[in-house]
């Protein structure tokens, strides 16, 4: 096989992404213009870092196009077809999990939680948890492809659910929870976990791949709000051991107020 062939269709890819990156950079040039009016600094590596984004996003999704999705589809065809088809499950999860490890923006949320927080929410837990959170997901999202079950009957107790939990969780970790839904489904994670579920649907019996296959995006954003505000009760609980002083002191303000 000529290892070049990868390259095919590139510059059609290159071109749609140049597209999609035109109208930000004009709107750049036009605020540098108009209102920043002055020399942008270091301006040569503004310059470079600009040309890798459009050649890497354009390699990436090259990638995507030639790797990712043609395996994402063929894993989940053959798993589905299996007589032990309900490894889907357990193979979700690690697939999941390891998505979310390797996905950008997670990376960069964690990074900005623990700076604005000063360090007292480390980046570790907050990618554990939604890597654990995003696993299960995609698992969950497996078993209703094999199983049948119905979109409305997770999305809709599940969602119920976060609005509940954000009564117990802290603030913090409420905002946290919902941006982290939407960071969680990058590119990493849809491009492969997407093609793996429309995969399975395919190669399964009775199952309508429009149907079956799609709706993971919408669990994946789910899990990860609920693990957070998990996360976040659990703080909030180890706060109120290790500093069981406040809560004292209310009771006595209260004590004294009633006398």
């Amino acid at each position: 096989m000529n290892p070049l062939r990868v390259f095919d269709g590139y510059p059609e890819t290159l071109l749609e992404v140049l597209f999609a990156l035109a109208p930000l950079l004009l709107l750049l040039a036009v605020f540098q213009v108009v209102v920043g009016r002055a020399a942008l600094p270091n301006l040569p590596r503004v310059l470079v870092g600009i040309a890798f984004s459009i050649f890497g996003l354009s390699l990436f999704l090259q990638g995507v196009h030639v790797g990712f999705l043609p395996f994402g589809e063929f894993a989940g065809m053959v798993l589905s077809g299996v007589e032990y088809s309900w490894i889907l499950i357990p193979v979700g999860f690690v697939l999941g999990f390891a998505s979310i490890i390797a996905e950008p923006a997670v990376r960069v949320l964690n990074y900005e939680v623990e700076k604005v927080s000063t360090g007292s929410i480390k980046s570790t837990p907050i990618l554990i948890t939604l890597a654990v959170g995003v696993g299960f997901a995609v698992a969950l999202a497996m078993a209703r492809v094999l199983y049948g079950i119905p979109l409305w009957g997770i999305l809709v107790p599940g969602y119920l659910l976060a609005f509940a939990l954000t009564r117990f969780s802290s603030d913090t970790f409420t905002s946290i929870a919902f941006d982290s839904g939407g960071v969680t489904t990058g590119p990493m994670t849809v491009t492969f976990i997407l093609a793996l579920a429309v995969g399975a649907a395919t190669g399964l019996e009775g199952r309508d791949p429009v149907v079956e296959g799609f709706g993971l995006v919408a669990l994946v954003a789910l899990a990860p709000i609920l693990a957070v505000l998990i996360l976040g009760i659990i703080y909030r609980i180890q706060e109120r051991r290790n500093d069981p002083k406040p809560e004292k002191e209310e009771k006595r303000v209260e004590t004294s107020g009633g006398a």
